[in-house]
Parts: structure tokens; C-alpha cells; sequence
């Protein structure tokens, strides 16, 4: 497949053309650099794992190395950048959404403490991308961080990809459904952030 043909939005796309190092990129960039929160983390994960049982030349044990080191690498170079740049990496008015993502992960930091709120982030959309470096910009003590980010990156980078390629073995042709289902994650996905959406409107 071409780079023109490439759609990195699309996870058979990504999945297609760059395999398992598709997957490592889309996890570091996602869960490292704040550029990342638009990247398909969830979808790409589950995808991954149901073509690793159906479709494409994937072996799912790399497709999980891949995922998790992305993930955890991901994660503490993003906590690194943070740590460095302090407050002001996520103090930018000319981008909303990030100063939306950044009260969202704050909430969570404060209403479940570091080491739960480290590893819910991973399943959630945009949060994912902004705790790590608030983590670094807050001085939550590395070792603390470290080790809820391992948790938190190997539960969410083993648990999607298992889930898929399950789904994908025990049910034929799957993958001719990949589009809605692709769409039913992305719902999924979404509810965490809809539900802390509503709630901050109440209040």
C-alpha cells in the first residue's frame, strides 16, 4: 500500500501497512505527545487483535509487545515532558479541547487519587494523552507514576487486542463487520468522556 493510500485514522489502514510498528507508533505518540489525542488507541488495539485472528498476517503476541511498550514508553516520556516544561505544556487557551482534556484528567486526579486515576486514563479518550505530562507538571513522585502506569498500560494494552482477537476466533467472518463494530468502540470509548461532560454541566 502506498503512503497516499494511507489514512492514519483508519486502524486497517495502519494495521495493513506498518503492522505490530504501526501499533508501537500510534500507542508512544498517543499516550506520550500531546499532538496524539486525535490517534484511534482503542479501536486500533481491538482491531489489531480481531485481524490477528482473521484477516491480515498478524501475530497477536506481537501486536501486545508492540501495544505495551508504545503504551508505557508512551506514558512516562509523556510524564518526562511534563515534569520538564511544568503547567504551562498544558496551559494553551488557543486549543480548547486540550485545556477541556487537561480539566477532565485534574477531576480524575482528584477524585480517584494517582494510582486509579493513572490507570482508568488509558480507557479513556483524550484524558489518556493529558495525565501523563500533568502528572510530570504536578510532581507526583516518578516512582508512584511509574508503577501505575505499567498496570494501567499493560491492563489496557493486553485487555483489547485478547478481547479482539477472540471475537475474531469464535465468530466467522467478523471481520466483513469491522466498520460498525469499529464504530460501536468508538462509542464506547466516548461514554467515559460524555459522562464527565454531564456531570461538570450539573455542577
Amino acid at each position: 500500500m502506498n503512503a497516499i493510500a494511507l489514512n492514519i485514522l483508519d486502524p486497517h489502514s495502519l494495521l495493513a501497512t506498518f503492522g505490530p510498528v504501526g501499533v508501537f507508533v500510534v500507542m508512544f505518540v498517543e499516550t506520550g505527545l500531546l499532538v496524539g489525542f486525535f490517534l484511534p488507541g482503542d479501536s486500533l488495539l481491538f482491531t489489531a487483535g480481531l485481524l490477528s485472528a482473521t484477516a491480515l498476517n498478524l501475530s497477536l503476541g506481537l501486536v501486545v509487545i508492540a501495544a505495551a511498550a508504545g503504551a508505557i514508553l508512551g506514558a512516562q516520556t509523556g510524564y518526562y515532558l511534563g515534569r520538564a516544561a511544568g503547567p504551562r505544556l498544558l496551559n494553551r487557551p488557543d486549543r480548547p479541547r486540550l485545556v477541556r482534556a487537561t480539566q477532565r484528567a485534574e477531576e480524575t486526579l482528584t477524585r480517584y487519587g494517582v494510582g486509579k486515576a493513572v490507570v482508568l486514563a488509558r480507557f479513556i479518550p483524550l484524558v489518556r494523552t493529558v495525565l501523563n505530562p500533568l502528572a510530570g507538571a504536578l510532581r507526583v513522585p516518578v516512582g508512584v507514576f511509574t508503577l501505575w502506569q505499567v498496570v494501567g498500560g499493560l491492563l489496557w494494552a493486553v485487555s483489547l487486542p485478547v478481547a479482539g482477537h477472540l471475537l475474531g476466533s469464535r465468530i466467522p467472518n467478523i471481520d466483513t463487520y469491522l466498520l460498525p463494530i469499529i464504530g460501536v468502540i468508538v462509542v464506547l470509548s466516548a461514554i467515559p468522556v460524555l459522562r464527565e461532560l454531564l456531570k461538570a454541566r450539573r455542577a
